[in-house]
């Protein structure tokens, strides 16, 4: 049964691809509301990551920014029928690249690109593997979790690495993704996710404190790469969306582990306040609590 759910859900996505892309977001912010009326535990994970990120907010603006962060997570969902079977040309249409970074002249030296969890991530992801593919005739490697559905793994890992990315699942051998940066190819990294706490430190998050990925410093360290912050924004009027390169970190690593990786979470901090709706507030961002506690968030 599940792999009949499976193959519609593939079969929804790919329906989604060949439609006008302002018709598949608005079907998907359509969607989103619809669902926001159901109680869910999605809905109320959503609502506590708002009010504990921003407690200066008042109860009516945390349902506003709630509802509204159901309606974006949605389209986003929706989106992915194009960003996961459309082609080339709707990526080149709908995703605009904005390198500040000069990635090509990085082509040959260790290079992580680090990003976070806002909408368009996926759009991002795989529009940079057409850059760097048209730009240095390789499309570099991105790291991604497996997922628990095999049948829906292959088609995610086939839709991810369509136009030339080398996918890494998380639990790979670390030799793959160490013998990709010695290469010289850029490596994509998605580090604002609650993995548990192995190779984990807790570290603020808009002021609570919050397991976080110490991959990218420890990487980084162990390669000598330099590291690109890059995020995805969301453009007005169903335009579709912009992937940010900025100039790779200066004095990256730093004295500690630690202090590299608060510099991470204010970066994404810095990418989430003037787009907050934008942001995946339905991961479980506090599920893991420092010291024991017990706070049920």
């Amino acid at each position: 049964m599940s792999r009949i759910f499976t193959w519609l859900g593939i079969g929804l996505l790919t329906v989604l691809g060949k439609l006008p892309y302002p018709l598949v977001a608005r079907f998907g912010e359509g969607l989103g509301s619809l669902l926001y009326l159901i109680p869910s535990s999605r809905r109320r994970v959503v609502q506590t990551n708002l009010r504990l990120c921003f407690p200066e907010r008042t109860d009516a603006e945390i349902e506003t920014l709630s509802r509204q962060t159901f309606r974006t997570v949605f389209r986003s969902f929706a989106e992915r029928g194009i960003f996961w079977t459309g082609s080339e040309a709707q990526m080149r249409r709908w995703v605009r690249i904005d390198d500040q970074a000069d990635l090509v002249a990085l082509d040959g030296t260790p290079h992580i690109l680090v990003t976070l969890h806002l909408s368009g991530v996926e759009a991002g992801a795989i529009r940079l593997t057409i850059h760097l593919r048209e730009h240095v005739k390789r499309s570099g490697a991105s790291l991604y979790t497996r997922q628990k559905n095999d049948l829906f793994d292959g088609f995610l890992k086939h839709a991810r690495g369509r136009f030339g990315a080398k996918m890494i699942a998380r639990n790979d051998s670390a030799r793959d993704i160490i013998r990709c940066l010695r290469k010289g190819e850029a490596l994509q990294l998605i580090a604002d996710m609650d993995f548990g706490e192995r190779d984990s430190e807790y570290i603020p998050f808009f002021g609570v404190e919050a397991l976080t990925l110490t991959s990218v410093s420890r990487l980084a360290r162990l390669t000598g790469a330099k590291v690109v912050p890059i995020y995805t924004e969301m453009l007005p009027d169903y335009q579709g969306y912009v992937l940010r390169i900025l100039p790779a970190w200066e004095n990256y690593p730093g004295d500690s582990v630690t202090e590299d990786t608060r510099r991470m979470n204010a970066f994404f901090e810095d990418c989430i306040r003037p787009r907050v709706t934008e942001y995946y507030w339905v991961h479980k961002r506090f599920k893991h609590r420092p010291g024991g506690e017990r706070e049920n968030y």
